[in-house]
C-alpha cells in the first residue's frame, strides 16, 4: 500500500505522539510498504528516515501527495488537513490518541467538527476509554514502546524504590505523591523518590519536599531520556503514575512495566489499559488511597512479583510488530 500520514507535529518535535508515528512509519515501511509523511514541523537537520518527509509543502503540492497516496492516515483528526480528499476521494483512516474537548474540558465547535469527522473516517482508538469518547465505531489498538530501548536490565541492581516519569506540571499529580510519601512517613515507611523530568511546577515541587521534610527521600534528576532512563527505570521497584487528569493511554507505564517495574497509577481514563495486570490503580486525585496501596507494597514486597510475572505476556500487544500489523488489518479493510 502507499500510505500518506499527515502529522503536523513529527520530529524534531518531542512528545508521545511524535514517537507513536516515528515507530509506526518505519514499521510500515518494515514490512513492506511505501510512506510519505507530512508535516508542519521544519527540520533543524536532513531528514535520514527510511521513507519521505514533506515539510510545510504548497497546497498543490500536498495534493500531488494525496493523488500519490492509497491510504490517507491521521494520527489524530487535523483539520487543517482534511481538505485535500475534498479534491482526491481517498481511505481517511484516523487513530484517536487524546480528547477532542478544549482545556476548560467543554466542547468547542473545533471539537463538534472533530467528531463530525469522525463518521466519514475508519477510526482506530489507543484505549477503550477514548474509544468511548468517540462518537463513531472504532477498533482499539493500544499503543507500541520502543521494546529495544526498555527490557529489563538484570546486570543493574533494583535498589530503588518509587520512580516518577513525567512533566512536573499539576495535572501529573507530583504533588498527590509526595503528600502520599508523606503520609506513610507517619508510618515508619521511607522509600526513596526519584523524580525525572521537568516542568512549570518543579520549584513549588521542591519546596513542597522541604515543607514536608521528605528532603532525604526525594531527588529530582531531570530529563532522562533512551538508554539512560530506561538503566535509570531498571533501577526502581514502583513506577508511580498519579495522574490528576484522565490520561489517554500511557506509554510511560509499559516503559516502566518493560524494564521491570510495578505500576501504581491513577485509574480514570485510558491509563488503567496501559497498566493492566502489572500493576494497581487508585481513584484519580485520591491521595489516602495512594498512600495505602504504596504501603501495602512496600510492607509486602512478595506481592511485587505476582505483577511482574504479567508483564511478558501483557508487552506482546504493545510491541512495535504487531502494532503496526494490526494498523495494516485497518488498512487493508479501508482500502477494499
Amino acid at each position: 500500500m502507499r500510505i500518506l500520514i499527515y502529522s503536523p507535529l513529527f520530529y524534531p518535535s518531542v512528545g508521545g505522539l511524535e514517537t507513536v508515528v516515528l515507530i509506526l512509519a518505519n514499521e510500515f515501511v518494515q514490512q513492506g510498504h511505501s510512506v510519505k509523511l507530512v508535516s508542519q514541523t521544519p527540520a533543524i537537520d536532513q531528514d535520514t528516515f527510511p521513507f519521505e518527509v514533506i515539510r510545510k509543502p504548497s497546497p498543490k503540492h500536498l495534493l500531488q501527495i494525496v493523488h500519490w497516496s492509497e491510504i490517507y492516515f491521521q494520527p489524530n483528526v487535523s483539520l487543517k488537513g482534511i481538505w485535500p480528499l475534498l479534491f482526491h476521494a481517498r481511505p481517511l483512516v484516523i487513530s484517536h490518541n487524546n480528547w477532542y474537548l478544549r482545556k476548560n474540558g467543554h466542547f468547542g465547535w473545533q471539537d463538534y467538527l472533530k467528531q463530525l469527522i469522525t463518521k466519514f473516517a475508519t477510526n482506530i482508538s489507543v484505549s477503550h476509554a477514548i474509544a468511548n469518547h468517540i462518537c463513531s465505531k472504532s477498533s482499539v489498538i493500544p499503543n507500541p514502546y520502543e521494546e529495544d530501548i526498555f527490557y529489563e536490565r538484570f546486570d543493574i541492581l533494583r535498589c530503588q524504590e518509587l520512580v516518577f516519569l513525567g512533566r512536573l506540571v499539576s495535572d501529573k499529580g507530583v504533588d498527590l505523591l509526595l503528600n502520599a510519601l508523606a503520609e506513610i512517613k507517619a508510618l515508619g515507611l521511607t522509600p526513596t523518590l526519584t523524580i525525572i523530568g521537568q516542568g512549570s511546577q518543579e520549584l513549588k515541587l521542591r519546596n513542597q519536599v522541604k515543607k514536608l521534610c521528605l528532603n532525604e527521600q526525594v531527588n529530582f534528576v531531570g530529563v532522562k531520556v533512551g538508554q539512560e532512563l530506561a538503566q535509570l527505570l531498571s533501577a526502581h521497584q514502583i513506577l508511580v503514575i498519579p495522574s490528576r487528569w484522565q490520561e489517554p493511554f500511557g506509554v510511560v507505564a509499559l516503559e516502566g512495566i518493560a524494564c521491570g517495574c510495578v505500576i501504581v497509577g491513577s485509574e480514570g481514563g485510558g491509563l488503567s489499559d496501559a497498566i493492566g495486570p502489572c500493576g494497581v490503580t487508585f481513584s484519580n486525585g485520591d491521595v489516602k488511597s495512594l498512600a495505602k496501596i504504596l504501603a501495602d507494597l512496600l510492607n509486602h514486597p512478595n506481592k511485587l512479583f505476582k505483577y511482574r510475572a504479567s508483564a511478558k505476556q501483557h508487552l506482546v500487544q504493545h510491541q512495535k510488530i504487531e502494532v503496526a500489523k494490526a494498523y495494516l488489518k485497518v488498512f487493508e479493510r479501508a482500502f477494499h
